[in-house]
C-alpha cells in the first residue's frame, strides 16, 4: 500500500534536509578552496565573494598532487584486486560450511578486525623495514589486504548466504564440479554484491591514513598522508587543504556515479525474501 500523499511530502521534505545537512560540509570546503584566505576567515562568512581558482591549481600542479593520486590510486586498485577474489572464495565457502566451524573462523576473523589500527601498524613497519619494503606500493597493498580481507570476507558471506544451496546440489547434479559450481552459478547471481564489496573495499584502501603515515614515503605517499601535511599556522595552507580534499573526493565520486546502477542493486540483495 503506497503512503498517503502528506506522508510523501514529510519524507521528501526530511530526505531533502538530510541531504543538506550531509552535503553541508563539502559545500563549504568548496567554498573555501575558492576563496581568498581573507574571505575564507572572514567574520561574518563571506557568501558573496570573487572566487579563484589558484589554490586548486597550486595543488595539483604546483605541488604534484597528481602523483599522489596515482599511489592512492595503485594501491586501492590493486588491493581490491587481490582482497575481494580471495575473500569471495572463502566467503563462499563459509556460507556452505556446516557446523560450528564456520562461526569459530568468522568469530576470529572479526575479533582481528576489532584490533585498533594502531596496533597492527607497529608490527607492520618493523616487518616492512625488515624486508627492505618501507616506501613501496607493495607494502601499503599487503597491509590493507591484510586488515581488510574480515570485512570482505563477512560482506560477501551475507551475500552467498541469500544464495540457495538447492542451486549448488542442481548444479552438481549436473555434472558441475565445485569450482565451476562457484563460478558459473553462485557467482552471477551475487553479481551485484560482488560491486558492492569492491567499492567499499575500495574506499576504506583510497582513505586509509594511519597506515599510509607509517608505511610510505616520498615515492608512494598517497593523498590522505599529502593533504595531512597542510594546516597549522598558516592560513593559506587551510585554502589549500580544502582544495585538496574536493580533489580526492572527485574520483570516487566518478566511479560511484558509474557504479550506481550495480551499487543500488547489491544493496537491495537479502532485501526480498521468498
Amino acid at each position: 500500500m503506497r503512503p498517503k500523499p502528506h506522508t510523501q511530502m514529510i519524507l521528501f521534505l526530511a530526505l531533502c534536509g538530510f541531504t543538506v545537512v550531509q552535503l553541508t560540509p563539502i559545500i563549504w570546503a568548496f567554498m573555501v578552496s575558492i576563496k581568498q584566505p581573507v574571505d575564507a576567515f572572514a567574520t561574518p562568512p563571506l557568501l558573496i565573494f570573487e572566487p579563484t581558482f589558484q589554490f586548486h591549481y597550486e595543488v595539483w600542479v604546483e605541488r604534484g598532487f597528481v602523483s599522489f593520486l596515482v599511489n592512492s590510486l595503485i594501491i586501492a586498485i590493486a588491493t581490491v584486486c587481490i582482497s575481494v577474489p580471495i575473500g569471495t572464495m572463502s566467503a563462499y565457502a563459509l556460507s556452505r560450511m556446516r557446523g560450528g566451524k564456520a562461526n569459530t573462523i568468522l568469530f576470529g576473523l572479526l575479533a582481528m578486525r576489532m584490533f585498533p589500527h594502531i596496533l597492527l601498524a607497529i608490527p607492520f613497519f618493523v616487518l616492512a623495514s625488515f624486508i627492505g619494503l618501507i616506501d613501496t606500493h607493495l607494502a601499503m597493498i599487503l597491509a590493507l589486504v591484510a586488515i581488510n580481507q574480515p570485512f570482505t570476507i563477512w560482506l560477501m558471506r551475507s551475500f552467498f548466504l541469500d544464495v540457495p544451496i538447492e542451486l549448488d546440489e542442481a548444479a552438481c547434479i549436473d555434472g558441475c564440479n565445485l569450482w565451476q559450481t562457484f563460478t558459473q552459478v553462485a557467482l552471477p547471481v551475487v553479481r551485484p554484491g560482488l560491486w558492492v564489496t569492491s567499492l567499499f573495499s575500495l574506499l576504506l584502501a583510497y582513505n586509509e591514513f594511519l597506515f599510509a603515515l607509517v608505511l610510505t614515503g616520498p615515492n608512494s605517499k598517497t593523498l590522505p598522508v599529502a593533504i595531512a601535511e597542510y594546516g597549522a599556522e598558516d592560513i593559506n595552507y587551510w585554502s589549500l587543504s580544502a582544495a585538496a580534499a574536493i580533489g580526492i573526493m572527485l574520483p570516487i565520486v566518478v566511479f560511484m556515479m558509474l557504479m550506481q546502477r550495480h551499487l543500488a542493486r547489491g544493496l537491495a540483495m537479502g532485501a526480498v525474501k521468498g
